[in-house]
């Protein structure tokens, strides 16, 4: 096993920033301009910038990135997926996009994922510098108003999905068997577990322990949760105990657990089934009598089926589950945490909390939110900070939604996964009352044929090789296609 060996971020007072940028100058650049006011740490890929956050105690709260990096620096799909590795790894991050591909749907499309703000390249220092103290400053704001109000751990909203996941935390709260939290990213999966899963139970006096399987080294996880004896690997100079002895018998969170490495999922299988376990290099047994909470924003079945996760190990892990639902399920209670958000912010800050006007009051309930709640929030910490006590129309609100849509030019279907188009298929379910499936299957079909001849020339075996079928289908295809237009 490799040196456990981790970063500390300087002693000063300076708050941690991580810049991932492929471009040495500007990262140089910006690690000594920012260097004054944050202790910084750069980084050139993805993979870099997440195995640096790995070793970093403690995280950076803030962080600044390029959307195109290596392998593909000229598309924004690593830049996108960094964004939901950082807040994987630390969920109350601050994360600024400054990028030279700052088309208006990758500036909207990155808040979606989490992004508190957007920057194009080339950007003025003094402008990063005051969002980078802009962002902290609401972080700072979150700290506070979670540290006041933890005691209480209400849930806002009275929808019936929220009244439903109310009635599921009261059910299993108190019960000593692991419980599994299913949501969205953003949806909230970790306050459920140490708030109203832990601090609202006979156990809120009991220790209170989490890893987020995400943002650990694979090779870390063992020793994290079960300890080690001394040299049992390289740099384990004395023993340590781990999270389930830490626990006691207290509650021990589990996040993101669908990434945990195969081979230790039998290890934790045995903890859950007899409290039993050993340290790394040790073959002494030791008991714990930690509660297991574990979630997951995968559909842990369909890894079961694809055997990535054992069955025997969700079997055991969902003896509860519990559902928190996605903000498009919540009705009005977008209002509801509209309200809360602009009144926390506003109040910590200082400043004068923005309104609505009537139509973008409307357009508030009829947006979907993908990123949930996280979104939500980094979208009314925004409108605080550039609108305070002003009156906000829907088209100054609009600026701040994604804009991808069913059909529209943001649609990527030829690199997008089910995943992806199934998000675009229910953004078009939810804002069409009247969608017709054949009627929208026929528009791909023309605009895919239109394409295809347009690169060809009208060349019809090169359009049906561009499409992938033979002429004599295409030739189907778009007879049939005629008789419908003739219909219609």
């Amino acid at each position: 096993m490799p040196r456990m060996r981790q970063t500390s971020l300087p002693s000063s007072a300076k708050p941690g920033l991580l810049i991932v940028d492929d471009d040495p100058l500007i990262a140089d650049t910006l690690g000594y301009v920012l260097g004054v006011d944050f202790s910084v740490v750069t980084a050139a890929t993805r993979t870099e910038g997440i195995e640096k956050l790995r070793t970093m105690i403690p995280a950076p709260t803030l962080a600044l990135i390029d959307l195109g990096l290596p392998p593909r620096p000229h598309r924004p799909d690593e830049g996108f997926a960094l964004i939901g590795e950082l807040l994987a790894h630390s969920p109350a991050m601050k994360i600024i996009v400054l990028s030279g591909q700052n088309d208006e749907s990758n500036a909207r499309h990155a808040r979606t994922l989490g992004a508190t703000d957007f920057v194009a390249k080339p950007a003025d220092p003094a402008k990063l510098r005051l969002l980078l103290r802009n962002a902290l400053s609401f972080s700072s704001a979150e700290t506070v108003s979670t540290a006041s109000t933890s005691h209480t751990c209400q849930l806002i909203g009275d929808s019936f999905p929220i009244q439903k996941l109310r009635t599921q935390i009261r059910q299993y709260a108190d019960s000593p068997f692991p419980v599994l939290i299913e949501g969205e990213s953003g949806s909230g999966k970790e306050i459920i577990a140490s708030c109203c899963l832990h601090r609202m139970t006979r156990r809120k006096d009991k220790p209170y322990y989490a890893l987020n399987c995400a943002a650990i080294s694979p090779n870390l996880v063992e020793p994290t949760l079960f300890g080690y004896a001394k040299g049992a690997f390289t740099g384990a100079t004395g023993q340590k105990s781990g999270y389930f002895e830490d626990a006691s018998d207290g509650t021990l969170f589990l996040d993101e657990i669908g990434e945990l490495p195969l081979e230790l999922q039998s290890k934790l299988l045995r903890v859950l089934e007899n409290g039993e376990f050993q340290r790394v290099g040790e073959t002494q047994t030791h008991t714990s009598h930690a509660r297991v909470i574990a979630a997951t924003n995968r559909d842990l079945r369909r890894e079961v089926r694809e055997g990535r996760f054992r069955a025997d190990l969700y079997h055991r892990l969902s003896v509860f589950t519990i559902s928190v639902p996605p903000l498009r399920e919540m009705e009005h209670d977008r209002l509801l945490l509209l309200e809360h958000f602009r009144a926390q912010y506003s109040a910590q800050l200082g400043a004068a909390p923005f309104l609505l006007s009537a139509e973008a009051e409307q357009r508030w309930l009829n947006y979907t939110f993908p990123g949930n709640v996280r979104e939500l929030r980094n979208i009314v910490i925004r409108l605080t900070a550039k609108h305070p006590g002003e009156t906000v129309d829907a088209g100054m609100l609009e600026a701040e939604f994604d804009a991808s849509d069913f059909g529209g030019a943001d649609a990527d279907t030829s690199t997008g996964g089910n995943a992806d188009l199934a998000t675009i298929a229910l953004r078009a379910l939810q804002r069409e009352h009247a969608f017709n499936l054949d009627e929208t299957l026929r528009r791909w079909e023309r605009a895919y044929i239109d394409a295809a001849q347009q690169l060809s020339n009208g060349n019809v075996s090169q359009t049906a090789k561009l499409l992938g079928v033979n002429r004599t289908t295409l030739y189907n295809r778009m007879d049939s296609l005629s008789r419908t237009n003739t219909q219609d």
